[in-house]
């Protein structure tokens, strides 16, 4: 049963794995990595694991790194991190972070590999015990050393060698977003953007075993975004981020803050506002395509944005009035058009529908009925909430049925409290179990979070291949 338990945990979450326990979630770990069929978006998946070490100088928690690489990408330009939060149950719904088609949709724009750790902590406690997740959100504890590590592994079994050296978005939660900020003051020229959703290391200013970090300059020219939930005032998940954009945005960093006027502690809906961010930094900053100069390219400030703090109107900076380093900093109009809606109503619309799936294909399976199966790239402004089956052109079923969107909006892959994909996986794949033996033909469109529609997809008759 579900008990409520600390606000650095995600504010959701289950008593402390036994031994059986964690042997479950291992083996579910393993089950989900090893799963098969179309739930997943097209590329190369890939897994290490580390036990946790007891060398007071190493991570003291055991971790498994799971990362997507694009088909087709020839070279990696980034690595877009996306970093749960503490506990147990964000353990456990991070793992999932690497299967998310819209954060694919990200990472493929920009020929970047999506990267999800999952850190196997033992308790809910925010500290030092064993098994507290204090162990690896500070990455100054190993969890640094580990990370690098994996990559280096990523780098040597995946055929991509550019992997140990190419920047990195980073993406956090909570804990996740205490991980983030370290790793940009440790790593200031690798960080092309980083976002701190509910999380930074200003929030354990209070607690001597967590020493501040120090700020190299090189971090101030780092983009990043605050995004506390406005129901988590006057508690640690809101101050530490809000002072982290005052203390940064005083030296002229490109450092802004979104508050989200619906929510706590969880994501909600903050992704929509996230991934144009993100798109917008990495548009700045990543080096050239095939370039030989790989070194991140400096913040673009000609198209700057700025607000008011905890205002929700955004103007040109040569139309701003007011303090200019007190000011949220936005890269352009288009970001600052979508902060604007988000700060106001905890969404960001969207006026385009989303790409039609493609690779459909039925086969007859006789008495089991026609399975149809497909692909589909995320929309990737909004998602993708569910898939119409049309058999003949009428519409003949939903996947899934009834959307679920207990944490933010309705999606084909619901979202937990860590803004990843809840498990199981869902497959795009639905089983015609009325066609009575006659031909039929099958298309499927696809919708997208704020319910608009593709066009068909393209036509498929049955056939009696073996399905995949």
């Amino acid at each position: 049963m579900k008990t409520r338990i600390d606000w650095l945990n995600g504010g959701v979450g289950l008593r402390p794995l036994t031994r059986t326990k964690l042997m479950a979630f291992t083996l579910f770990t393993v089950a989900v990595f090893g799963c098969a069929g179309t739930m997943r978006g097209a590329g190369q998946y890939l897994k290490v694991d580390y036990p946790a070490s007891a060398a007071t100088n190493e991570l003291q928690t055991a971790v498994t790194y799971t990362i997507w690489i694009p088909a087709g990408v020839k070279t990696i330009r980034a690595i877009i991190v996306h970093q749960h939060g503490a506990g147990t149950t964000a353990s456990k719904e991070g793992s999932t972070a690497a299967y998310d088609l819209h954060w694919q949709a990200l990472a493929k724009k920009w020929d970047c590999a999506l990267l999800g750790p999952s850190y196997h902590v033992l308790n809910e406690k925010v500290d030092l015990t064993p098994g507290g997740s204090e162990h690896w959100f500070d990455p100054r504890r190993g969890s640094e050393k580990t990370f690098l590590k994996a990559i280096r592994e990523f780098a040597a079994k995946s055929g991509h060698p550019e992997l140990e050296t190419v920047p990195w978005a980073l993406w956090g939660h909570s804990g996740g977003g205490i991980w983030a900020d370290v790793m940009t003051t440790l790593h200031p020229d690798r960080v092309a953007a980083v976002w701190m959703r509910s999380g930074s290391a200003a929030m354990f200013r209070t607690r001597p075993e967590f020493s501040q970090p120090q700020i190299p300059d090189a971090a101030y020219a780092v983009p990043a975004m605050g995004n506390p939930g406005v129901k988590e005032k006057p508690n640690r998940p809101w101050v530490g981020p809000l002072a982290t954009f005052q203390e940064y945005r005083a030296k002229g960093a490109p450092v802004g803050f979104a508050p989200d006027p619906r929510t706590g502690h969880e994501c909600g809906d903050s992704r929509y506002l996230s991934i144009p961010f993100l798109d917008a930094c990495l548009a700045m900053r990543l080096p050239a395509k095939g370039g030989k100069d790989q070194t991140l390219k400096p913040v673009d400030m000609s198209h700057t944005w700025l607000a008011p703090l905890l205002g929700d109107e955004a103007v040109p900076a040569a139309q701003y009035k007011g303090n200019v380093n007190e000011a949220v900093w936005l890269p352009n109009k288009a970001v600052a058009k979508a902060w604007m809606e988000y700060v106001k109503t905890g969404a960001v619309s969207d006026p385009t529908p989303p790409p039609a799936p493609f690779n459909v294909k039925a086969m007859d399976k006789g008495e089991q009925g026609i399975v149809i199966t497909w692909d589909a790239a995320a929309d990737f402004e909004s998602g993708i909430r569910n898939f119409i089956v049309l058999r003949d052109g009428q519409e003949l079923a939903m996947v899934p049925d009834k959307p679920v969107g207990k944490f933010g909006r309705p999606l084909f892959q619901s979202m937990t409290y860590h803004d990843t994909p809840d498990q199981p996986l869902p497959q795009m794949r639905f089983v015609d179990t009325s066609a009575n033996g006659k031909k039929h033909t099958y298309a499927v469109i696809c919708v997208n979070s704020v319910g608009l529609k593709s066009k068909p997809s393209s036509k498929a008759k049955p056939s009696t291949s073996t399905p995949r």
